[in-house]
């Protein structure tokens, strides 16, 4: 499993975005589902309906329905480590998709995160560690 930010979700439907390669790149070297949070996904969904449309977005719930995607959604715990996770990284800047990206990986014990977003270099875990990005 690997938390997703937006950012490669949109990428992975847009051929002619220059991340692309990139980003189809890492796919084989992730084991299980992408797991984006429900921020990540509903700017993901908002993104592709702008410049893809519908059908992309319609795609793109499919791949919810079949599993290839697992919304990690958070509870009232999470959403204090990401208010805690903002006003720490307020400078870098870190939004709530960001925060949710990190704090899901808390949660689940991941350390690392497929994303395109530099900022997230810069980004800690609680326990002051790094995390790992793709691509």
């Amino acid at each position: 499993m690997t938390p997703v930010d937006a950012g490669p979700l949109f990428v992975l439907f847009n051929r002619s975005d220059p991340d692309y390669v990139l980003c189809t790149a890492v796919l084989p070297k992730i084991i299980g589902p992408l797991i984006p949070t429900w921020p990540c996904f509903t700017k993901a969904m908002y993104l592709i309906g702008r410049d893809l449309g519908f059908p992309a977005q319609n795609e793109l719930l499919a791949y919810v329905v079949d599993g290839l995607l697992r919304i990690h959604f958070q509870d009232e715990q999470d959403c204090a480590r990401m208010r805690a996770l903002m006003t720490t990284f307020r400078d870098s800047p870190m939004d709530l998709a960001d925060a949710s990206l990190v704090a899901a990986a808390e949660t689940l014990g991941l350390r690392r995160v497929f994303t395109l977003d530099r900022h997230f270099y810069a980004y800690r875990l609680a326990d002051g560690s790094a995390l790992e990005v793709l691509p």
